[in-house]
Parts: C-alpha cells; sequence; structure tokens
C-alpha cells in the first residue's frame, strides 16, 4: 500500500509543478504580448508630420523602418524590462510603410526547476500596429 500512496503522491507533485510551470509561462507570454504591444503602437506614432497625406477620407502616416526601429529602442530603454527575463528587440520595421511591426522575445524560467521541465525557453511574440488619423 505504500508503495502505491509514494507513487500517486509523486504524480501529484508533478501535476501541480506542471500547472504553476504552464500558468507562469502563460503569465509571462502574456506580459511579453502587451509590453510588444505597446512597443509598437509607440513606434507607428514615430512618423513625420510633414509627410502625412491624405487618401480620400483618410489621412496617411508613411513610416520607414529605421524610424519604427529606433522607435521600439527608444521606448524599451524607457520602459526598461518590465520585469521581463533577458528581453530581446528581435526585430522592428515596417513591411509596407504604414504598419509597424514588433517582434520581441524573453527567457522564461519556470518558478520550480524540476526534472520533468526545462530550465528556460525563449518566448518569441509578435505585434504589428498602425497609425490611425482622422
Amino acid at each position: 500500500m505504500l508503495p502505491l500512496f509514494a507513487g500517486a503522491a509523486l504524480l501529484l507533485v508533478a501535476v501541480i509543478l506542471g500547472v504553476v510551470a504552464a500558468t507562469s509561462l502563460l503569465v509571462e507570454r502574456q506580459r511579453l504580448y502587451a509590453l510588444a504591444d505597446a512597443t509598437a503602437i509607440y513606434a507607428s506614432e514615430s512618423f513625420d508630420p510633414s509627410l502625412v497625406t491624405r487618401e480620400g477620407p483618410r489621412s496617411r502616416a508613411p513610416l520607414s523602418s529605421a524610424v519604427v526601429r529606433t522607435s521600439a529602442l527608444e521606448f524599451l530603454a524607457r520602459v526598461g524590462d518590465e520585469g521581463v527575463d533577458s528581453l530581446r528587440l528581435e526585430s522592428a520595421g515596417t513591411p509596407d510603410g504604414w504598419h509597424a511591426e514588433v517582434s520581441l522575445s524573453s527567457l522564461w524560467s519556470p518558478p520550480v526547476i524540476s526534472y520533468f521541465f526545462p530550465d528556460g525557453l525563449r518566448i518569441e511574440v509578435d505585434s504589428r500596429a498602425q497609425t490611425f488619423l482622422r
């Protein structure tokens, strides 16, 4: 009876550690998404006001990849790493001159390192934003 109880206890501990690790990974990913969204929005607002054009009922603000990258780096320097471990700007630019695309990554480590789970993973998220002018 004792080996059965010990096996069940070990399985229960493994399940609890798995749930804790999965929850931690989800929270870290959501924090990274929020930071990527904020960075993309900030970068999408980095246009030169003298280049704004009117196309029908909408105004357009053209972006350049160099300006988007510089703005993204500036924003990340201002806000810091927001508690995200090993934050890295993977890419920042504009594919079409109208949208800002930002890719961030961070290193996630589980709250409890065990035999069952890796000691860390690199998480990468992408975000895209466009300036809205009236």
